[in-house]
C-alpha cells in the first residue's frame, strides 16, 4: 500500500508531524509506502523523517497568510503524482493543502483526520472566515471522503454537528506513542542544571505550544495566586511560540513573576526527556485538543498531571482516575495545583494508573495497526 500524508510537517506545528512519523514507522514495517507531502515557509525546520518514508517539501506561497498552506508548488506536484498512491491521508481542516486533492478530483481514496478542529471552542476562533470556508469547500469536502478517523466520542458528536448528518464512514482510531521511548528518562537533575532551576522548588510543567488553546489565559493567573500564597514551586513554560508568547511575557515581566514564571523555548529530544524527569507535576488546562501527544508523554513518564478534559482522551482519564482533572476556570487549576503539590500519595495514584491507561490502550503498536485496516477497507 501506497500513503501520502499531506500536513504542515515542522518543529513549530505541534503534534500532527509526531503523530505522522509514529503511524508512518508501524505502517512501513508493515509492507506499506510512505511520503509526506508537506508545505514549508523559509525558516521553519523540518519535523525528522522516519527511515525508510520520503518527504517532499513545497514553497508556500505568500497568500498563505490569508489561506493557510497555498502553495502552488504543492498543487502541481499533487497533479503529476496524486494517482500514484493508494490513499491519501490529510490531516486537518481549512487548509489549502487539504483541499487539493479534491479541486483535482483525484481518484485515490482520501482519509481526513479532524485532530480537534471542530469543537466548539475551535470553530469560534476565526467564525466567519471558517463558515464561509464551509460553504465553499470544508462540507462537501467532508462529504465526499472515504474515510474520517476521529479519536473519541466527543469529536463523533462535533462532526455530527458540523454536519448536520451522520457521515457514512468514520473510524473511531485514538492516537498513540512509542512506549519504549519514555521507558528510560534521564537522570533527575540534567534539567534543572542546564537551565539553572532553583532546587528547592517544585516544578510544574507545561509542554506544549504557546497557544491561547491551550489554556495559559487560565494557567498564568492561576499561578499568579499560587505564588502569591506560596514559594516552593515555579511554572516552566515549555514550548515554541504558536501566537501567544509576547501576551504570556507581558503577564510575566507586568506581575514581577520572573523568577516564578520561566519559559524555556521549545524542548525537544534529550531535553525533552530530562524535563518530565525532573518535573513534578505537568499541566495542560487545554480549552480544546485533538487528541494530545504531550499529555500522553507526560502520563507514561511518571509524572502526575493536572488537565482539563479537552485533551483528547478526558473521559478515559476520569473513568480511570489518571490525572486531576479541571474546570476552564483559574480557580479550579489553582486548587488542583494546591492539592497535588501538598498531597504526594494523591499523586503516586494518579501515576500508577495513568500508566496503566497509556500502556492498555495507547501503545502505537495497537492504534497504528488499527488504523492500516481502516485504509485497507477503502483501497480502490
Amino acid at each position: 500500500m501506497k500513503i501520502l500524508n499531506i500536513c504542515g510537517y515542522s518543529w513549530d506545528i505541534g503534534g500532527p508531524p509526531k503523530i505522522i512519523f509514529d503511524h508512518a514507522e508501524v505502517q512501513l514495517k508493515n509492507g506499506a509506502e510512505v511520503t509526506i507531502l508537506t508545505p514549508i515557509s523559509e525558516g521553519q525546520r523540518l519535523y525528522p523523517v522516519p527511515e525508510g518514508a520520503r518527504i517532499v517539501a513545497c514553497k508556500r506561497h505568500w497568500l498563505a497568510r490569508f489561506w493557510a498552506e497555498f502553495s502552488p508548488e504543492l498543487f502541481v506536484w499533487l497533479k503529476e503524482h496524486g494517482e500514484e498512491y493508494d490513499v491519501i491521508h490529510i490531516h486537518g481542516l481549512w487548509h489549502f493543502a487539504g483541499v487539493a486533492p479534491y479541486l483535482l478530483n483525484l481518484k485515490t481514496a482520501k482519509v481526513i483526520t479532524i485532530h480537534g478542529l471542530l469543537d466548539k471552542w475551535t470553530l469560534s476562533k476565526g467564525y466567519w472566515k471558517k463558515m464561509i470556508f464551509s460553504w465553499l469547500f470544508q462540507k462537501r469536502i467532508l462529504r465526499n471522503t472515504d474515510l474520517i478517523q476521529i479519536n473519541n466520542l466527543d469529536e463523533k458528536q462535533d462532526l455530527l454537528n458540523y454536519l448536520g448528518y451522520q457521515h457514512q464512514n468514520v473510524a473511531i482510531v485514538p492516537n498513540g506513542m512509542k512506549l519504549a521511548n519514555f521507558m528510560n528518562l534521564p537522570a533527575k537533575g540534567n534539567f534543572r542544571k542546564k537551565y539553572n532551576l532553583p532546587e528547592d522548588k517544585k516544578i510544574v510543567l507545561f509542554l506544549s505550544r504557546i497557544n491561547l488553546k491551550k489554556g495559559l489565559d487560565l494557567l498564568l493567573p492561576a499561578f499568579k495566586e499560587l505564588a502569591r500564597k506560596r514559594d516552593d514551586a515555579i511554572l516552566v513554560l515549555a514550548g515554541s511560540d504558536d501566537g501567544y508568547l509576547s501576551q504570556t511575557q507581558s503577564f510575566i515581566t507586568g506581575n514581577n513573576l520572573q523568577d516564578y514564571i520561566i519559559p524555556v523555548g521549545l524542548l525537544t529530544g534529550d531535553d525533552k526527556l530530562a524535563a518530565f524527569s525532573d518535573a513534578d507535576i505537568f499541566t495542560l488546562p487545554s480549552h480544546s485538543e485533538g487528541f494530545s501527544i504531550a499529555a500522553l508523554e507526560a502520563l507514561i513518564s511518571g509524572v502526575p498531571s493536572l488537565m482539563s478534559d479537552r485533551v483528547g482522551f478526558g473521559e478515559a482519564l476520569r473513568e480511570t482516575n489518571s490525572a486531576h482533572l479541571v474546570s476552564l476556570s483559574s480557580n479550579s487549576i489553582e486548587e488542583g495545583l494546591m492539592k497535588m503539590l501538598d498531597d504526594p500519595e494523591y499523586c503516586k495514584e494518579l501515576v500508577a494508573n495513568a500508566q496503566n491507561l497509556v500502556r492498555s490502550r495507547y501503545d502505537i503498536e495497537i492504534v497504528a495497526k488499527n488504523l492500516l485496516e481502516e485504509f485497507r477497507k477503502i483501497v480502490r
